[in-house]
């Protein structure tokens, strides 16, 4: 049950830098959208990613595979809601 966490939430993440890139490509497709979608996934996966890490560390040591579900969930809300604010770029 364990591996079954750690592989959703490593997909989870995949999901989420997908969002990015397809927002990116969505509103130009050029190297500077690639770059700034790219670097924000980076960026806001190592920010939660260190807030959730050491939350985990706190309330559920010892469970790596629950700290990477929550990075996986949490990268796939901010990937999904990034490729849904693409509609409001003028």
């Amino acid at each position: 049950m364990r591996s079954l966490r750690i592989w959703l939430g490593l997909i989870l993440v995949v999901v989420g830098f997908l969002g990015h890139f397809f927002a990116a490509r969505a509103i130009g497709g050029s190297y500077i959208a690639f770059r700034d979608h790219i670097f924000g996934f980076f960026l806001i996966l190592v920010v939660t990613g260190a807030i959730i890490a050491g939350l985990g560390w706190r309330f559920w040591k010892g469970r790596p595979d629950i700290t990477v579900l929550v990075i996986g969930v949490v990268q796939a809300l901010f990937g999904i809601v990034i490729y849904i604010n693409r509609f409001n770029i003028h």
